[in-house]
């Protein structure tokens, strides 16, 4: 006599099993199913609040008035869906981990089609160390420092001047560096980033390559402009948005925090940008783009609250101006005055320099290719006392700008054309520059592609739109 497979035994008993339970689970709901339409058909007795989530009624889903079939309900607990879902997890397991990775890869390595980049430097700001005779320039496109002679002058037919020195690379810590300052004691280099690092780095004079900085000191997000009152060895630092001016030790480094804030809803500050001090009087000059929104404190003398602290839907555009306050100020403090209004002739007002010597304010008038100055007793809605403006003159979307008093020189940076342009320093008019430093073929254009946000194509005139 043959004995039965004893694996097969026990799997009819487990299929009988399962075919019980599934009964007894059929005949449970079908109960259920006539109890609830039961209580549904009678009044809902009344229930005590508890204070918790509590089960009102159940009611069956209406009949669908659709033809056709309907797909099936499966409980969750079935044994179909819980197979399917162990089959889903086993297939997922036998994807191996170099599969995936030669999947990315494959994305990774797609060279783009074309690239729309400018490969050579755009100056951002300058600075002049007299001391020492040279020149440096803020590449905000390469983020890099470049060092020249303070007499470079690319010839006419000369694609570019090779700098002195340059200061570039991962480990300076420099993404979108948008103002310098020169200590006039060491030649330390103080560069400021913008947009991405929040970073303020100090380079030796005889710094090059890609070095570390020497120091480093975190500043608030979107930090711009730069001055230093020496006498003090106080530290001044413009903030776009929240609009406000933070006032550092000299020496400050790492998370060393401001010792003065200016900040408020009184203060006059719309997206500030240039800064620069008159220590002889005792002002703070500060050039303004014209956005602004309100702050939620009103403002005071410390940094704002985590994300800006701005009221939302406060947003709003006034007129660029040059607002004036005590050096000391802090706070919500209004201004001494502003320069602002249609014969001031100002649009996007970047870097700005002082002359203490002549009493006088130079703007880098970004957005009308120009060079503005103005008095440091000026007030309210007046014309430059002079223009340096022309086509003659090379400049271009001029955000940099710097008085060598000591060599009688105003040296500007053109983010515009690739180039710094040297003139006297009454120079005005259409008056063409004593000497040029190229980084570029004459002639090359500069894409001023500057930390792009997005990126739009307009099918109708088959233009890229770019916003920076």
């Amino acid at each position: 006599m043959t004995k039965g497979n004893p694996f097969r035994r026990s799997r009819s008993v487990s299929f009988f099993l399962a075919l019980g339970a599934s009964l007894a689970l059929g005949v449970l709901f079908v109960s259920y199913g006539q109890w609830s339409g039961e209580r549904n058909n009678a009044s809902p007795p009344l229930r005590k609040p508890t204070g918790y989530p509590q089960l009102v009624s159940v009611r069956p889903l209406p009949e669908t008035e659709m033809e056709g079939e309907m797909c099936e309900w499966v409980p969750a607990s079935s044994p179909e869906r819980l197979v399917a879902l162990l089959q889903q997890e086993r297939m997922m397991a036998r994807a191996t981990p170099a599969a995936a990775d030669e999947r990315t890869a494959v994305t990774l390595e797609r060279p783009p089609l074309r690239v729309i980049r400018d490969p050579y430097p755009t100056f951002s700001a300058v600075a002049v160390d007299p001391k020492n005779n040279e020149i440096v320039l803020q590449d905000e496109n390469l983020y890099q420092l470049m060092v020249y002679d303070r007499m470079a002058n690319t010839p006419p037919t000369a694609s570019m001047t090779e700098p002195k020195r340059v200061i570039g690379g991962h480990e300076t810590k420099m993404e979108f560096n948008c103002a310098v300052y020169i200590d006039p004691q060491t030649g330390d280099i103080y560069s400021v980033n913008n947009d991405t690092l929040d970073t303020m780095t100090v380079f030796s004079r005889n710094a090059r390559g890609n070095v570390h900085p020497d120091r480093e000191l975190h500043t608030p997000h979107r930090t711009y402009g730069i001055d230093v009152d020496e006498a003090t060895e106080e530290l001044f630092l413009t903030v776009q948005d929240p609009p406000m001016i933070v006032v550092y030790h000299k020496a400050a480094k790492g998370e060393d925090k401001p010792i003065r804030v200016l900040r408020g809803n009184k203060t006059g500050l719309e997206d500030a940008h240039g800064l620069g001090l008159d220590t002889k009087n005792g002002w703070m000059f500060v050039a303004n783009y014209g956005n602004v929104a309100a702050y939620k404190d009103g403002g005071g003398n410390a940094l704002p609250q985590r994300g800006g602290g701005m009221m939302p839907g406060s947003g709003r555009y006034e007129i660029p101006s040059i607002t004036v306050y005590p050096i000391k100020a802090t706070g919500d403090t209004p201004p001494l005055r502003t320069i602002e209004g249609p014969n001031t002739q100002m649009n996007w007002p970047a870097h700005i320099f002082v002359d203490e010597e002549h009493g006088e304010i130079y703007v880098a008038n970004d957005g009308n290719d120009s060079i503005l100055v103005f008095r440091v007793t000026d007030n309210g809605n007046v014309a430059p006392t002079r223009v340096l403006k022309g086509p003659k003159t090379q400049i271009k979307n001029p955000t940099g700008v710097f008085v060598d008093t000591f060599n009688n020189e105003l040296v500007v940076a053109n983010m515009g054309n690739h180039r710094a342009t040297v003139y006297s320093r009454t120079a005005q008019g259409d008056t063409p520059p004593l000497r040029t430093i190229r980084a570029a073929a004459d002639g090359t254009p500069a894409l001023q592609i500057g930390n792009p946000g997005a990126v739009a194509y307009d099918s109708k005139r088959d233009e890229i739109l770019v916003p920076n």
